[in-house]
């Protein structure tokens, strides 16, 4: 039988336009130093960010199912100008999260 993955959660927020200014900040960077930099990604790391800080006012804390989220509404995004995607995005947000949580992301642990 296999093994059931734990979720992974975030604090309560306390302060989550902070959060969300940290994570769009956070993106932004991590946006810019995967390829170059283009400007459609403040607009890609806003929109982000604005999904998260809805989530999280809304109280959802739990770090899968804010990826879903975000992959979700940044479907709706015109990502034509860019060289990601919404799976890229969401995946960026996860390891960025785990990161500021101190969880290593590579393996699993």
């Amino acid at each position: 039988m296999s093994e059931t993955i734990e979720p992974i959660t975030l604090p309560p927020a306390q302060n989550p336009e902070q959060e969300s200014q940290w994570l769009q900040e956070t993106l932004l960077a991590w946006l810019d130093s995967e390829f170059i930099p283009e400007a459609a990604n403040q607009q890609i790391a806003k929109r982000a960010a604005q999904i998260y800080l809805r989530q999280r006012m809304e109280g959802e804390n739990d770090v899968g199912s804010l990826v879903i989220a975000i992959v979700t509404e940044m479907q709706a995004y015109d990502f034509s100008k860019s060289f990601y995607g919404e799976f890229a995005i969401a995946n960026a947000v996860s390891d960025l999260l785990l990161e500021s949580l101190g969880i290593d992301k590579c393996c699993g642990q």
